[in-house]
């Protein structure tokens, strides 16, 4: 069972470090191609792509002059401790164990407009970049252009040393329209996240992406390896709802009065 979850906006390269553990992108070589592209466009231009404030846009780009095709320990860290949005709260990796991260490292892949798909302990660089942005590469006008073949292979070549073939979806449709699930080759189920408010049943996405990284951080705590194991999922107040479940959506709701 592989799961894969979105990255975040949100970046921690200050806190201590739980762990030395580290490992190397495996799509270094592509990143760099994508920078080369980003530093054609102008500040404004970035501004413009990214809606983003000058000096937001000015940092950004810095980030991108600054990036490195070989990451260190004294310019990038590991990813899950990197990300610092909602699911990585949910995900609270700083608490893992050297197991947890031994776990997560073969159950946990992260989608990225820079680096395609990355492990657990990957190191990253400082970098904002959504996969939805448009960017003219050599491949094509988009990042799903650059980036849906190296990610769906790199899935389906995991998914088949893994031998069960079972992927969970915990990634937002933004990442998730970067992977082609039909050419996995593998059964796939998604996690999705409701709030019952008075009996009107909806997603929040603020809540719904830190209880993704509830679910991982729960299928990696106890070692799950079939998706089964997931309906016993009870963090926050959620519950695994049947009647709204099916095969390859596990529906998860909780009710706040």
């Amino acid at each position: 069972m592989l799961m894969i979850l979105s990255p975040a906006k949100t970046l921690d390269f200050e806190s201590s470090l739980p762990t030395r553990r580290r490992s190397t992108p495996a799509f270094s070589k592509q990143s760099s191609e994508v920078i080369s592209s980003l530093l054609k466009l102008s500040r404004t231009e970035l501004a413009g792509r990214m809606k983003l404030k000058p000096e937001l846009a000015e940092t950004t780009h810095r980030q991108y002059s600054d990036w490195q095709q070989r990451p260190t320990v004294r310019n990038a860290r590991p990813a899950v401790l990197a990300y610092r949005g909602n699911a990585y709260v949910g995900l609270d990796a700083s608490g893992f164990s050297d197991d947890d991260f031994a776990f997560a490292q073969d159950s946990l892949r992260i989608l990225s407009g820079l680096y395609g798909i990355l492990r657990p302990l990957d190191l990253i660089q400082p970098y904002r970049l959504e996969m939805a942005m448009k960017l003219e590469t050599s491949v094509g006008e988009t990042l799903y252009d650059f980036w849906t073949d190296t990610v769906t292979g790199a899935l389906a070549r995991q998914l088949k040393r893994g031998g069960d073939g079972v992927l969970v979806n915990l990634a937002s449709g933004e990442y998730s329209k970067a992977v082609d699930f039909s050419a996995l080759g593998a059964e796939m189920v998604t996690a999705s996240f409701l709030e019952d408010r008075d009996g009107r049943v909806r997603p929040v996405s603020a809540f719904a992406k830190k209880a993704r990284g509830l679910m991982a951080s729960y299928v990696i705590r106890n070692r799950l390896t079939v998706p089964a194991e997931m309906k016993s999922f009870d963090l926050e107040g959620y519950r695994f709802d049947g009647e709204r479940s099916s095969d390859v959506e596990y529906v998860f709701t909780r009710s706040k009065a």
